[in-house]
């Protein structure tokens, strides 16, 4: 009798211990996810550098969290589930960015380019105006900025400010909300610049349009105060009747505003350029290489064309920007703005964006390397392009391949409605989700150009409609010589992307896009 008690005693006692051992492991559990990386800005630079990592499943704890340069070691300087703050590590090389959390790794689609540090680093000479409230536009003239107004950092007394625009001896820069009086510093390839003056920030409010709720009203609202900048005389230059006529004249080829509608960049003050750019940057996408960012790097574009023989016909300064009709909240007019390889028809109608078509660009030369840093402005609708080609078998292939070329795309300047009688190539439907889910990925740098919303919404009336679209190509799915060419047709979505022998590189293609929409296009004028 004794040791059955005593043997119940024992079982009661290790059962005591097994239950409150296993209650403290799972207390103790952690399930981690494994993180993705979705994009990363800027994509180059030196070492030095900030580079903000953005993605899923990071962990909000920066030291849980092993970032790599190419295999190199990096330190997180701030962290949230979304989002990490690294400085790029001596020792870094070209190559990809890895995030560890936990025993999940993540690994970027892109490399991350180590560029040289400059022997040279930016300095400011002066800005203009010295002092202004939240919101007013600065002009910083200096020396070794970058052209791509993303790779400049700009702080106010040490509050980040957003870039605009840029040059190499210019920067446009907006006061940024928390902004104290003090100096303002420029760093470029993790070298800074810090001015000997103070900007004084005042209370008195300007015209930022930050109270705007949608896009088209903010987008009204920067236009007029551009307006404001400007003469009686320039407005006329500006503001044009909304007609067909009108709204068709637009070009891929140099010339300014004898082949466009509008007042020239080169004909503006600094001040009044500012005001036109934030017009511009409000009405555009803000993914990195897109919208405002594509815009200013296809301008540095011509510069850089310019400069090696080109002539003084490629310019930034030859870009125009229109407004067809009465830029407002309840009427309908159309935002014109581009120039050589770039056009944007955007129109609104009674506080929304109703048409974001035909949108071209093109690049001459697809890539190049200026203050030490290279630019390939299109480098995603290149690579969207080549993936969805590269999924197709070869049975596939030879479905999707047209009997026609084609040295430009077929639905340029002048060919508004041309939309052919019947669809060519591989219908979408036949494809696998994997094959679907690259055609969306391809459709979607040209939406980037579009402001964020308006973008994914197309997006989203291209998906519905994506079984009765079809992809087809010409020339080498590998678009890499003269006359290869790409292409995707729905109900809605008009798509076209081809490589052009070059102009002034003439050793290299150059590359050639329109986006258009069967029944969008000019809002239907």
């Amino acid at each position: 009798m004794k040791n059955k008690i005593f043997s119940t005693a024992l079982l009661a006692v290790l059962s005591f211990f097994v239950f409150f051992a296993c209650k403290e492991d799972t207390d103790d559990t952690t399930t981690v996810i494994a993180p993705t990386i979705t994009s990363f800005t800027p994509t180059n630079g030196a070492v030095g550098t900030t580079v903000t990592i953005t993605g899923t499943n990071f962990s909000a704890t920066a030291a849980s969290n092993t970032v790599a340069f190419n295999g190199t070691a990096a330190t997180v300087t701030a962290a949230t589930t979304i989002q990490l703050t690294v400085t790029v590590p001596t020792g870094a090389t070209t190559g990809k960015i890895t995030v560890k959390v936990g025993d999940y790794t993540a690994t970027s689609t892109d490399d991350f380019t180590v560029n040289s540090t400059s022997s040279t680093a930016p300095t400011i000479t002066s800005f203009t105006p010295s002092s202004g409230a939240i919101g007013t536009t600065i002009v910083i003239t200096g020396t070794n900025f970058s052209t791509t107004a993303a790779n400049n950092i700009v702080t106010i007394n040490g509050v980040t400010a957003t870039v605009t625009d840029a040059t190499a001896t210019s920067l446009t820069v907006t006061i940024p909300a928390g902004a104290t009086t003090g100096t303002i510093s420029v760093t470029v390839n993790g070298q800074t610049a810090t001015s000997t003056a103070s900007f004084t920030v005042t209370t008195t409010t300007t015209a930022s349009c930050t109270s705007a709720t949608t896009v088209a009203a903010k987008v009204a609202c920067l236009a007029d105060a551009f307006k404001a900048t400007l003469t009686s005389t320039q407005i006329a230059t500006l503001e044009l009747s909304l007609t067909k006529a009108n709204a068709i004249k637009w070009s891929n080829l140099p010339g300014g505003v004898s082949i466009r509608n509008g007042i020239e960049f080169s004909t503006l003050t600094a001040t009044q350029l500012a005001a036109a750019n934030a017009v511009i940057a409000a009405a555009s996408g803000t993914t990195s290489d897109e919208g405002y960012s594509e815009f200013t790097q296809i301008r540095a574009a011509d510069d850089y064309l310019g400069t090696i023989g080109g002539g003084n016909g490629y310019s930034s300064g030859k870009y125009i920007i229109a407004f067809l009709g009465t830029p407002s909240e309840t009427g309908t007019w159309m935002l014109q703005f581009g120039g050589h390889h770039y056009a944007q028809n955007i129109t609104f109608s009674n506080g929304q964006v109703v048409s974001i078509t035909p949108s071209h660009q093109g690049v001459e030369p697809t890539s190049w390397t200026s203050n030490g840093l290279t630019y390939a402005p299109l480098k995603a609708e290149y690579d969207a392009m080549k993936a969805m080609l590269a999924s197709l078998s070869a049975t596939e292939l030879a479905s999707a391949k047209l009997t026609s070329t084609f040295s430009d795309v077929l639905l340029g300047p002048n060919k508004d409605g041309q939309f052919p009688a019947t669809k060519q190539g591989l219908a979408v439907s036949s494809l696998t989700t994997a094959q679907k889910q690259l055609v969306l990925n391809a459709m979607k740098p040209w939406l980037q150009d579009a402001d964020d919303a308006t973008g994914a919404a197309m997006l989203a009336i291209y998906e519905n409609e994506l079984n009765s679209t079809y992809i087809s190509y010409s020339g080498n799915a590998t678009l890499t010589n003269h006359a290869d060419y790409a292409r995707i047709d729905g109900p809605s979505v008009w798509i076209e992307f081809v490589c052009q022998s070059g102009v002034v590189v003439q050793n290299q293609i150059h590359y050639h896009t329109i986006y258009r929409d069967h029944t969008r296009d000019y809002n239907g004028l």
